[in-house]
């Protein structure tokens, strides 16, 4: 499943599209005929039906050739292409590792999977690496900032894109006002717990929004006027965007090394004061099998065991941890060499953290036993308890402490980070095909969407200070699995309408991959809870209006245009 070898061109660049080809010359059309590929300048059919794809061929074409871009990213699209393989690598682990291993990995342990974490964690990367075979696949393929808007715009026609671009929306916009709620309170962790600083009532206040309470000292609660920390990180880093992807990538990169250096200090020092007894949970089991608790009935809910309500739910708990990954498909026109960076990018990062969360939950299942974790902070629990272990100094222990928080606070920055750029690029790709207003320009000096990323990061602000995590944190997932579903099932569908288009990373058993991985998600977005459906239900409804008021009449295939490379660097 590796990605195929990029073949030479005379020039001795690399060839983008792989294969030794040129250009993929017989891609099925809209009608599914074979037919050759539009170039920048030929301009399609008008086309009145609400499943009116893109041509594919063009698509890949609007894409632009990586090895012929000049120095200042003319050429696809304007926007500068400047990340490398390690670049994206970094970007992905940077999405993914933020409030889930902090948070996620105590309650699962506690309430489904035991010591048997472990399995939940490679069991939850399989599932997501399904999800991640079929965008490695796509991102190589069509190497368009869009990433699962455009797969859908080729595969399923107009309207599901327009519906998943939308759904899009609610993943990266509100996961970074999500998590961006949850730096603001990390961050008065820090200050307040580690740093033993009193935060005056008045300043309390401002870590809330109107609609959440904040606990006073006396014991009394108070409303919440507004949540600065979460207007003023998203404010800060929507500027870092504004300013280029290189620098962007830069901080990052200082950001993940910071976060990664964290969990392995975690790791390192844990290591070697863990109990087996925390670890054996089924003494009667042989082998691996020991680590999964008996399966019993609590409350009149199964818990423990392999199945329900065990090491499979537990997979579906941590599932959420990975989310991510996909981000780094929206960065396609900024890879210097997509057709080999971006599956690498993508599978990469899954890789890694798949590695950095099963170390994690190895350690913290092994120092403390798992019935004490199921509290909103495992990992300062288990710090605790490697401490006591270790014999260490409370200077010691406080030191230690602080640094995992400002390792969760550095997770979660890196996260909101990548979150806004992949939102920007998305409105971006949207606006190019006439279905939103405003945001196909990039920036004349920094070859930024300047303008989707300024209201992203607007929006974003305005939205973490005011409204309250649990309103949001469930239309972030609902809202990832249903792009992850129409990824999954592209990827079967373009093989049978375009098989002969040059794909540098394919998948094996494409129908078996995709299928598994849309199945996966479905069941998992089955289980989320009815308020969360009726909200996503309530989202599509505004999306149709906007659709049907404005993007199916400037859709530049209604139009009969298309937007060509480099038209819009203005």
């Amino acid at each position: 499943m590796a990605a195929s070898a990029i073949v030479g061109r005379e020039d001795g660049l690399p060839h983008p599209f792989g294969q030794g080809t040129s250009r993929p010359s017989t891609p099925r059309s809209d009608s599914g005929t074979l037919g050759r590929v539009a170039s920048p300048d030929t301009a399609p059919k008008k086309s009145a039906s609400l499943f009116r794809k893109k041509d594919l061929g063009q698509v890949i074409s609007e894409a632009g050739d990586p090895n012929l871009a000049d120095a200042h990213g003319a050429g696809a699209g304007g926007l500068r292409r400047t990340l490398s393989a390690w670049h994206l690598v970094a970007l992905g682990v940077g999405a993914i590792i933020g409030a889930g291993i902090f948070s996620l990995t105590g309650t699962a342990a506690a309430y489904h999977a035991g010591p048997g974490i472990v399995y939940s964690f490679v069991l939850a990367g399989v599932l997501c690496a399904f999800a991640g075979f079929c965008y490695a696949e796509l991102a190589s393929m069509i190497p368009v900032a869009g990433s699962a808007y455009t797969y859908s715009y080729t595969t399923m026609g107009e309207l599901v894109a327009w519906i998943i671009g939308w759904d899009l929306i609610l993943e990266y916009t509100f996961g970074a006002v999500t998590v961006s709620i949850a730096w603001s309170g990390y961050l008065y962790s820090l200050i307040h717990n580690s740093l033993g600083i009193e935060v005056p009532v008045e300043l309390l206040r401002l870590t809330k929004g109107p609609f959440e309470t904040v606990e006073l000292a006396n014991g009394a609660s108070a409303p919440g006027i507004i949540n600065v920390p979460a207007m003023l990180i998203g404010l800060v880093l929507a500027a870092v965007l504004y300013r280029g992807m290189k620098e962007s990538a830069w901080v990052n990169n200082l950001i993940v090394v910071l976060k990664v250096a964290i969990v392995l200090a975690f790791v390192a020092l844990g290591v070697g004061v863990i109990q087996m007894t925390n670890l054996i949970a089924d003494p009667a089991a042989v082998g691996p099998a020991a680590l999964v608790p008996v399966q019993q009935v609590v409350e009149g809910t199964a818990r423990y065991g392999w199945g329900i309500g065990g090491v499979l739910t537990g997979a579906g708990v941590v599932f959420f941890a990975y989310i991510g990954f996909d981000a780094v498909a929206t960065t396609a026109q900024e890879a210097k060499n997509p057709a080999k960076d971006l599956p690498i990018g993508i599978l990469g990062s899954l890789v890694v953290c798949t590695i950095l969360y099963v170390l994690v939950a190895v350690v913290l299942s092994g120092v403390v036993p798992y019935q004490e974790l199921g509290v909103p902070d495992p990992i300062a629990v288990g710090i605790d308890r490697i401490v006591e272990l270790r014999g260490w100094s409370p200077t010691a222990q406080s030191s230690f402490t602080f640094a995992v928080k400002l390792g969760a606070l550095a997770g979660l920055t890196s996260v909101i980070l990548v979150l806004l750029m992949a939102q920007a690029r998305v409105f971006y790709a949207m606006s190019r095909d006439g279905l939103l207003p405003w945001f196909k320009d990039t920036h004349p000096k920094f070859h930024t969407p300047h303008r989707a990323t300024v209201v992203t990061g607007v929006f974003v602000s305005a939205c973490a200070a005011i409204m309250p995590m649990s309103l949001v944190g469930e239309l972030v997932s609902i809202g990832t699995l249903l792009a992850f579903i129409l990824v999954c099932l592209g990827v079967p569908i373009l093989r049978r309408t375009n098989p002969d288009t040059p794909r540098p990373f394919r998948v094996r058993a494409p129908w078996l991959v995709g299928g598994t991985g849309a199945a996966t998600c479905l069941l998992l977005m089955i289980g989320l809870p009815l308020d969360t459906w009726l909200r996503m239900i309530i989202w599509l409804v505004i999306g149709f209006i906007i659709y049907f008021a404005y993007g199916r009449k400037h859709s530049t295939l209604a139009a009969g245009d298309a937007p060509k490379a480099g038209d819009d660097a203005g």
